[in-house]
């Protein structure tokens, strides 16, 4: 291989890498949306990590731009269609429940114990 040859061999190869451990987490974070209990969710990520272990030794590149795609047309069928947010995380149920109060309204923090003016 000539030198741009290879570097470029070597960023496909990469790219391929982050697209893996991408695909890897989101399934495995959709797992837990599917199975909520504990003792539910480790039976499907033994199950989900399999299936990524099975194609771990393939080195050809094609083979694996193809398995990844197949990998993500199969995330995207089966995404949970109603995934769990933690309440305080942007599309939660408590996020941004108190907004900032708008400019020019003061807040009085003494809650109705004024200073006293001595005379």
């Amino acid at each position: 291989m000539s030198g741009i040859a290879s570097v470029s061999f070597l960023a496909r190869r990469a790219s391929q890498r982050e697209r893996v451990r991408i695909l890897y987490r989101r399934a495995l974070r959709d797992t837990l949306n599917w199975a909520v209990h504990r003792h539910l969710f480790y039976p499907d990520a033994d199950a989900l990590r399999e299936r990524f272990e099975v194609n771990r030794k393939v080195e050809d590149v094609e083979t694996i731009d193809r398995l990844i795609a197949d990998g993500e047309a199969s995330y995207n069928k089966w995404r949970h269609p109603d995934p769990y947010i933690v309440p305080w995380a942007p599309g939660g149920s408590k996020f941004n429940r108190n907004p900032v109060p708008p400019e020019g309204i003061e807040i009085l923090y003494d809650y109705g114990k004024e200073e006293v003016e001595l005379v």
